[in-house]
């Protein structure tokens, strides 16, 4: 069994009256890849948040590797190896693809990216255009962001977060506003560009046939709780899944885009 690189710890967090998360306690193990799902408002993104850094838990502890990681800011958690993607893409619209990739490489190569040094190095663009070679953008590598359709844009925010040695990444939604044309052949691609480097993968999904081909182990979230946890065939067959989750919101081979 692969060691464990990701903990939650009794995780616990209120938004006012809210209780997004509710005593979550989870071990991840290297190398696998993780499916995540819920209803809207289930706790799903507020544990991504946490685990990234982006939301301090009221208590709790997450650890890394061992390490408690909890207090520090998600650039530093970044620069341990755990690397996100959003479920709207973050990039920057006045720059072309392969600058984008270009300012993730920088600023993964120092914590405080000069102003003044040059961007566009030989080593740079090397690096950037291997990158999207491997999820299969390479001819739009000059394009600008606004001319990408959703599911490339989807894929570049992807190739960002892949910059630099990922140890663990979370995809959130990567096939929202997806076709359902495209949404199996833009996973593949992300698992191929992934495969072999042991990086441990846990994907936000509304997508029950992704989450079914995809994941290896699944977790459901309801009311700011895992209840099931399992593979993907014991956690879509239990009762409460089917009841709290499949039933209220997520629809499965209707050819939807998985929203």
């Amino acid at each position: 069994m692969s060691k464990t690189i990701l903990s939650a710890k009794s995780i616990y967090k209120r938004f006012g009256a809210v209780v997004a998360a509710d005593d979550i306690s989870v071990d991840i193990a290297g190398g696998v890849t993780v499916g995540i799902i819920g209803a809207n408002g289930a706790g799903k993104t507020t544990f991504v948040n946490i685990v990234t850094g982006y939301l301090k838990p009221d208590r709790g502890q997450i650890l890394f590797d061992g390490a408690d990681i909890t207090q520090l800011s998600p650039r530093q958690i970044t620069r341990l190896g755990i690397r996100r993607s959003f479920q709207v893409a973050q990039l920057f619209p006045n720059l072309s693809v392969r600058d984008n990739v270009l300012v993730a490489l920088a600023a993964d190569e120092a914590e405080r990216p000069s102003a003044v040094s040059p961007l566009r190095t030989p080593e740079r663009i090397n690096a950037a255009d291997g990158l999207l070679e491997r999820l299969g953008l390479t001819e739009d590598a000059p394009r600008a962001i606004t001319e990408l359709p959703q599911g490339k844009r989807k894929l570049l925010d992807i190739a960002l977060a892949m910059v630099g040695q990922a140890s663990v990444l979370f995809l959130d939604e990567p096939t929202s506003g997806i076709s359902a044309e495209e949404k199996f052949p833009l996973m593949d691609l992300i698992m191929e560009a992934l495969a072999g480097a042991d990086t441990t993968v846990l994907f936000v999904e509304h997508d029950m046939e992704i989450v079914e081909r995809y994941a290896l182990r699944v977790l459901a979230f309801y009311d700011g709780r895992i209840i099931a946890d399992g593979t993907a065939a014991s956690v879509l067959a239990d009762h409460d899944v089917q009841r709290y989750v499949v039933g209220s919101e997520i629809h499965r081979r209707t050819g939807g885009a998985g929203r």
